[in-house]
């Protein structure tokens, strides 16, 4: 994409935010929202400034990056090799399938507490957590994803001769690659999500953490700033994880409306 379009684009989609903020502080400014409870943007960005000069923010963001990759590479990889597996293996599809439907139903809050009770509220039970979160997504993408690859291109690979291992790297991996890649969106955005959850249930560290202290002492700003932080990690990763779809997926001449 030209750098005039990425420009043009990255504009476009900062007109709603930046006119969020302006109505915002206006309405402050004129004393129609309470400043203890929605504290100006310009004090959120004064409180940001101070965080990131202190390192308070950069330790606790690096604290939360960490766990959410960890629980996404767990969950993600585990979701991404069943996934394939059952869409491969009818057998398999019979032996994991039914389970995993069922286990995908289950609200993750209401296994939190289980969580809590088997592994405490260390590292362990909070990277668990993301894990079956960012399982489901790939999972169902993937499995969708093989069973969706034409069937004419297994034949034609059979009549190769390609090897397991060859219809896997050569006709299904590549077919499925759009779905495995949706898969990954939605996993990483899932993985973010359960880690507020994971931090607000009991954590001494990371940006959940901070919007819990903040919210005891009534830091207004601090809790934004938590949030803030939240939704641009999560929509760098998630445009990250774009960039790379429209790296891999050249070969598809789709509707771009």
């Amino acid at each position: 994409m030209p750098a005039k379009e990425r420009t043009k684009r990255l504009l476009l989609g900062l007109i709603i935010p930046i006119l969020v903020l302006a109505v915002w502080q206006v309405a402050v400014m004129a004393h129609l929202l309470s400043e203890n409870l929605f504290p100006p943007p310009t004090s959120i960005l004064q409180d940001f400034y101070e965080m990131l000069v202190s390192g308070e923010l950069t330790h606790h963001l690096g604290i939360s990056v960490m766990r959410a990759m960890i629980g996404f590479i767990v969950g993600g990889g585990l979701g991404l090799f069943f996934g394939l597996m059952s869409g491969l293996y009818k057998r398999a599809e019979e032996l994991v399938d039914p389970t995993v439907q069922m286990m995908r139903t289950v609200p993750l809050l209401a296994v939190t507490p289980l969580f809590i009770l088997w592994f405490g509220f260390g590292e362990l039970s909070k990277i668990l957590l993301i894990a079956m979160g960012a399982f489901f997504p790939l999972y169902v993408n993937a499995f969708l994803g093989v069973r969706n690859v034409d069937s004419k291109l297994f034949d034609v690979a059979r009549v190769l001769e390609f090897s397991r291992l060859h219809q896997l790297t050569k006709v299904v991996l590549p077919a499925a690659m759009p779905n495995i890649l949706l898969g990954v969106r939605l996993s990483l955005s899932t993985a973010w999500l359960c880690l507020v959850v994971a931090e607000l249930m009991g954590a001494d560290q990371g940006i959940g953490f901070l919007i819990q202290d903040a919210r005891s002492y009534m830091r207004t700003g601090v809790v934004f700033v938590g949030i803030i932080i939240f939704a641009l990690v999560g929509k760098l990763t998630d445009s990250l994880v774009r960039i790379l779809e429209a790296r891999l997926l050249q070969w598809r001449d789709s509707y771009r409306g």
